[in-house]
Order: structure tokens, then C-alpha cells, then sequence
């Protein structure tokens, strides 16, 4: 149940993250929310290193985690794809 429910998350954490940070991201929600997974995983990744949980349920820290990734996740992308 875990990968599902990073996926899960992912997608709510990713419209989380591009109302949080709107910008000139490229790709719109699609890639938001793509994105958005990718930075649950991050998020749970980190987490679950650090010990502060796991995105295995659906709880609030899970969700501040999955979040937190996608913002990391969501930045990192801004700035690959920023024009100069």
C-alpha cells in the first residue's frame, strides 16, 4: 500500500505545492502534479531517513511530508527549466 499511497498523495501534494509556490514553472498542472509524486517519494524518502514518519498512511505529517517534497521537488524543476 505504500507506492499507492505516495501516488495518492502525490497528486494532492502536488496541487498543494503549485498553489503554495505559483510560478513560471513550465508544463502546467499535469507536470505540477507529476511532479507532485515524484515529491511525495522524495518527501517519504527523507522522512523516513530522518525518522520523522513514513507516507504510508494518510495522516498530517505524512501529508507535510509529501508536500515539503513536492515543494523541494517543484523548486528544483523551476530552476532547471529557468531561462537565463
Amino acid at each position: 500500500m505504500g507506492i499507492l499511497t505516495w501516488i495518492i498523495f502525490g497528486l494532492i501534494a502536488g496541487a498543494i505545492a503549485k498553489l503554495i509556490m505559483p510560478g513560471t514553472q513550465g508544463g502546467g498542472w499535469l507536470m505540477t502534479i507529476i511532479l507532485g509524486i515524484v515529491g511525495a517519494f522524495v518527501g517519504g524518502f527523507v522522512g523516513s531517513l530522518l525518522g520523522w514518519g513514513t507516507v504510508e498512511s494518510f495522516d498530517f505529517r505524512s501529508m507535510l511530508l509529501a508536500v515539503g517534497g513536492a515543494l523541494i521537488v517543484l523548486w528544483i524543476f523551476g530552476m532547471a527549466t529557468r531561462k537565463s
